[in-house]
């Protein structure tokens, strides 16, 4: 990790973000600057140097846990919490797992141990076990009968049936089996009842990575109307914010975000095309050169099987293409043996490089030290076994990208959503044009700052309407 000294929150010039902007409770609860959040980017995209920098300038963000040995992981949390201190404002992602569920239960546990106070949940489609335990397992009784929350949870949600249940309080069925496995105290049981199952949950619309491709301006509200309609049925005293996030590159859809109603904001692709980010070098000289245009919608390697989708860079690459290849072949075919000669042959050759067998033996050693149950069950099924060699290639294609193989740019796997281009688009003559000096925090304040700017400008052109409002100061800095 670099060792150069990075300004903390008290040097740097106040900002009028905080006071315009978003919910006052949210700087509050998390001990921030900016009702603004740095969302986790996988596979330690989303690095230690990204969340201490953030972190030492008042901003959250959370590491990027997913896909990452609990080891890995331990070792990222001590390195960042020595960074920063015992108030520094970070957390660490839980990734939902439908594959290997253990896994969830395995960083539950770290997360506990490591005593980390708040988590981003996020491709979530149920609550789970592991989920509500790390959010129950936090609750105490305060010395005045009020419930103390230590473990807050941010969730990113693009589905109402699954925001409900972050909007209500935990599943009382999993809360019963966890006091009953010892999980937690019977105390902890009772308090789980007049608590929500997060703090924050974000509305995640037409984002990079997973995606249902929402349109914010319809999800936002409805997550509004969705959580005062479970309020007024639980009567639970604690308020849920809603966030928005997806399509935010610019100050002008910040602002908007903020217009609708969210109480924060969390940008996700912008942060990979920094130097702090986590992936190669390429990648990010990929990511400078998007336009809105230049992304598609590919299958997702980790719920491959359920047809879910990510949003993934074209531009450059065409791992896309050569994805959603892969899913024709698993939704027609009945597994491996019967690939079209040719068809294999390609894919060997052009997308994994290595045959399928090498493949498959690869993949079957992991899981017979993960998960055998899963290793038996493919052997019985040509179907399953095909889906799990075919999301090796997902990983496979992370990895490359992240560790910058410039001979296998085709089958870069970069999550990015069309804010990436947009932001290109605003950047563009600015100082910030160059990729090298987008630093994290630079850019989050730059993008409150100048969203704080277009917010008042437009109230105040409709208060004084017909006045011709003043250019931005804000973007003139940029130059």
């Amino acid at each position: 990790m670099d060792a150069s000294p990075i300004p903390c929150a008290s040097d740097r010039p106040s900002s009028t973000a905080s006071d315009v902007l978003g919910d006052v409770s949210f700087l509050a609860d998390h001990g921030v600057r900016h009702p603004y959040v740095a969302g986790a980017m996988g596979k330690g995209i989303a690095s230690e140097e990204w969340v201490v920098r953030l972190a030492r300038a008042g901003i959250l963000s959370f590491f990027g846990a997913g896909g990452l040995p609990v080891a890995r992981v331990a070792s990222a949390i001590r390195r960042i919490r020595a960074a920063v201190g015992p108030n520094g404002s970070f957390g660490v992602n839980l990734l939902h797992s439908p594959v290997l569920p253990a896994q969830e239960d395995e960083l539950v546990d770290l997360l506990l141990a490591e005593q980390v106070d708040r988590i981003e949940a996020s491709a979530f489609v149920r609550a789970t076990p592991a989920l509500v335990r790390y959010r129950v397992a936090g609750l105490a009784s305060g010395p005045d009968g009020s419930t103390v929350i230590r473990n807050r949870v941010i969730a990113k949600v693009s589905r109402p049936e699954v925001a409900r249940q972050f909007f209500a309080p935990p599943d009382g069925d999993i809360v019963r089996a966890l006091l009953g496995s010892g999980r937690i105290t019977a105390e902890q049981a009772r308090l789980a009842q007049g608590v929500p199952l997060a703090d924050d949950v974000c509305a995640e619309a037409d984002s990079g990575g997973h995606t249902d491709r929402r349109v914010a301006y319809t999800l936002v509200p409805h997550f509004r109307r969705l959580r005062d309609e479970i309020a007024a049925r639980t009567r639970l005293r604690q308020r849920v914010r809603i966030g928005a996030a997806g399509g935010i590159g610019t100050p002008e859809a910040a602002a908007a975000a903020f217009m609708l109603g969210a109480d924060f904001i969390l940008t996700g692709s912008i942060n990979q095309c920094t130097p702090e980010a986590g992936i190669s070098e390429t990648a990010k000289d990929m990511l400078a050169q998007a336009d809105l245009a230049d992304v598609e919608i590919a299958p997702a390697g980790d719920m491959f099987e359920l047809g879910a989708k990510v949003q993934v860079l074209k531009r450059g690459s065409l791992f896309a293409g050569r994805a959603n290849r892969l899913y024709e072949l698993y939704r027609t075919l009945p597994g491996l043996d019967a690939i079209p000669a040719d068809d294999r042959r390609e894919i060997e050759e052009r997308y994994f490089g290595r045959t399928i067998d090498a493949i498959w033996q690869e993949t079957a050693d992991f899981y017979a030290g993960h998960a055998a149950s899963e290793l038996v069950e493919a052997e019985a099924n040509p179907r399953k076994k095909m889906a799990m060699v075919f999301r090796w290639y997902f990983i496979h294609s992370s990895r490359l990208a992240i560790d910058g193989r410039a001979d296998q740019r085709a089958n870069f796997q970069i999550h990015c959503g069309p804010a990436m281009g947009a932001a290109n688009r605003w950047l563009k003559g600015t100082a910030l044009e160059d990729w090298r000096r987008r630093h994290v925090d630079v850019l989050a304040d730059r993008l409150m700052q100048e969203a704080a700017a277009i917010f008042v400008e437009r109230l105040d052109a409709v208060v004084n309407r017909g006045r011709q409002p003043a250019p931005t100061p804000m973007r003139a800095s940029l130059r």
